[in-house]
C-alpha cells in the first residue's frame, strides 16, 4: 500500500498530471517494442534490453526526486547497448529453461531476476556482467519474491478496469505499476541486505 501511494504521489497524483503522462510515454515505448517484435522477434532481443534499462533509470530517478530528460529513456542504447542485449537474452533463456521444468519455477525465477535492470542502471552496473546482475537480483529477492508478486497482483483490478475501457485504460496503469516496482527496488536496496 505504501509503495503504491508513493508511486501515485511521484507521478503527480492523477492520470492527467504531466509527470504521469510523461511516464506514460516512457512505458509506452516498451509496449510498442513488444508489439513490433511480434512480426520480427529479433527486434525484441535487440531493443527491449535498452528500453528496459532506460525505463528503470527514469523510474528510479523519479523515486529519488531527481530530474531527468526524456532522452535518458534511450541511454541503454549508448551506455551499455551490448550488455543490455545480453542481459535480456540471458534472462529470457534462463526463465524459459526454468519454465520447461514447470510453470511455477519459471515464474519464481522471473521474480528472482526482476531487479536486474534496476541494478544495471546504477553506477557501475553498466560495466557488470549480465550473470552478475542476475545473481545480485536473485540475492536481493531472496525472501522477497512473494512481496513483489503481491504488489504486482494488487494492480490486477486496475488492469481489468482499464481493459473494460476498450483497453486504453491499461496504458495509464502501466506507469503507476512501473513506478511502484521502482519503489520496491529502492526499498530493497535501502535495507542494505
Amino acid at each position: 500500500v505504501i509503495l503504491r501511494r508513493n508511486a501515485r504521489e511521484q507521478l503527480g497524483g492523477n492520470v492527467f498530471h504531466s509527470k504521469w503522462l510523461t511516464m506514460l510515454l516512457v512505458c509506452g515505448l516498451s509496449t510498442l517494442a513488444a508489439t513490433l517484435s511480434g512480426s520480427l522477434p529479433i527486434i525484441l532481443f535487440v531493443i527491449m534490453g535498452g528500453i528496459l534499462y532506460g525505463t528503470a533509470r527514469v523510474t528510479v530517478k523519479t523515486v529519488r526526486g531527481e530530474s531527468w530528460r526524456f532522452e535518458e529513456v534511450f541511454c541503454g542504447f549508448s551506455t551499455c547497448f551490448v550488455k543490455t542485449i545480453l542481459l535480456y537474452l540471458l534472462q529470457a533463456v534462463l526463465i524459459f529453461l526454468w519454465t520447461l521444468l514447470f510453470v511455477i519455477p519459471g515464474l519464481v525465477k522471473s521474480y528472482s531476476y526482476a531487479l536486474a535492470y534496476y541494478l544495471q542502471q546504477e553506477p557501475g552496473g553498466a560495466e557488470a556482467e549480465p550473470s552478475e546482475l542476475l545473481a545480485e537480483s536473485s540475492r536481493l529477492m531472496n525472501g522477497y519474491k512473494w512481496q513483489l508478486f503481491c504488489l504486482d497482483f494488487s494492480f490486477i483490478g486496475w488492469y481489468i478496469l482499464g481493459a473494460l475501457c476498450f483497453g486504453i485504460g491499461t496504458f495509464f496503469v502501466v506507469p503507476y505499476h512501473q513506478q511502484a516496482r521502482a519503489n520496491f527496488y529502492l526499498a530493497r536496496v535501502a535495507e542494505g541486505v
